[in-house]
């Protein structure tokens, strides 16, 4: 289990596929501000409500330059069902043996109920045009989270 990568550290770069068939490298992304948030599994329902909070958040955040990116251990197979029945508008991309979200920090050990398993915890990176860490959320409560976002991007 890794430690979260902490502002104004580098992100740690990575290459996934996304949910078009894609490859998604987080070096192409650089001269625009990343949001690259983790999410434990699609079609649940905070996952769902993250996703299309993101997705009508969509002209805002292009407006300030920003690419946003979901990452889960799910499939690319399952983010297209995912993005289509929900109709969303930003890459979904597939880290099927989470080596990205152990990269950032976000494959932790969780405790559900007394049962203990690793899995994602939610939570979500701005990535700055130069590839730095602007800011972190350990532990995304999703209601008003894309304001919260938007209120980073406004001031990097």
């Amino acid at each position: 289990m890794s430690d979260w990568i902490e502002p104004p550290q580098k992100a740690p770069a990575f290459t996934l596929p996304a949910d078009d068939g894609t490859k998604v490298r987080l070096a192409d992304c650089l001269g625009s501000p990343v949001v690259l948030y983790f999410y434990p599994k699609d079609d649940t329902p905070g996952c769902t409500r993250e996703a299309c909070a993101f997705r009508d958040s969509q002209a805002k955040l292009k407006k300030l330059g920003a690419k946003v990116f979901g990452v889960s251990p799910d499939g690319v197979a399952s983010h297209e069902k995912f993005r289509d029945k929900y109709k969303l508008n930003f890459p979904l991309l597939a880290d099927e043996g989470h080596k990205i979200a152990e990269k950032y920090g976000a494959w932790r050990e969780k405790n559900m109920y007394g049962k203990k398993s690793m899995g994602i915890q939610r939570s979500t990176y701005v990535i700055d045009a130069k590839g730095k860490v602007a800011k972190l959320w350990k532990r995304v409560k999703v209601d008003g989270h894309e304001q919260q976002v938007l209120d980073v991007l406004k001031d990097i």
